[in-house]
């Protein structure tokens, strides 16, 4: 099963294949979204730690490896990459998003400088390469990505990142919105658990974007 079959919805079982997109190199680039410290803190309860040791899992075997794979893979074919991160301007969180202020797991509170908010290093951004902060879960809601895009004559993104429900969901469909090719790298974004990012992908594909994986990707694109 290739990517023109897979992740199918209720909605698209037996549509037609669709067509390869062309993804020209001047007008594609790589949004990386939200692959930060604060994903990464394992919890000092017991029971949290266990239960969530399948994303952890996910984000050194899978994700983190992949998703650096491809950043370089555009690095060399001179193609932009693109990073998002959640951060607050004001120390006390007021400029978040009703979304990011809700109370329990989504209640982020990160401040632009602390450690909690900064891209992890293994995918941290190389000299030169844009990094918007968005208080918001769409990274094109949360800040002028539009425009950057827009004014780059970029209209293809391939899409990577945490959390796939979540900002990684909200931004594509920002993206599509707008009427942006979007392409989910599959195997570049996790969820807390596997059900949620298998659900979510099946959701998005075929109306939002279409999803592959990083090597359907770089075979379509011819890259290394």
């Amino acid at each position: 099963m290739t990517w023109k079959t897979a992740h199918r919805s209720f909605y698209y079982q037996g549509a037609p294949a669709p067509e390869d997109p062309v993804l020209e190199p001047a007008a594609t680039a790589l949004l990386c979204i939200d692959v930060q410290n604060y994903g990464l803190v394992l919890h000092d309860d017991p029971a949290e730690r266990a239960r969530w040791a399948p994303f952890h899992e996910r984000m050194r075997g899978t994700l983190i490896p992949r998703l650096r794979g491809l950043q370089q893979s555009f690095r060399s074919a001179g193609i932009d990459v693109i990073h998002a991160r959640i951060a607050c301007l004001l120390a006390d969180g007021r400029d978040r998003s009703l979304s990011q202020k809700m109370p329990g797991w989504n209640n982020l509170l990160m401040p632009l400088d602390t450690p909690a908010s900064q891209i992890i290093p293994e995918l941290a951004p190389a000299p030169g390469e844009i990094v918007v902060t968005k208080t918001t879960d769409s990274a094109l809601t949360g800040t002028n990505l539009r425009l950057m895009l827009a004014n780059m004559g970029i209209r293809n993104v391939v899409v990577a990142g945490i959390y796939t429900d979540q900002c990684v969901s909200s931004t594509v469909r920002s993206l599509a919105d707008e009427s942006f090719r979007v392409i989910l790298v599959e195997d570049c974004c996790a969820a807390g658990t596997d059900e949620l990012h298998r659900a979510e992908i099946a959701i998005l594909n075929m109306i939002y974007c279409h999803v592959m994986t990083s090597d359907e990707l770089r075979a379509l694109m011819g890259l290394a």
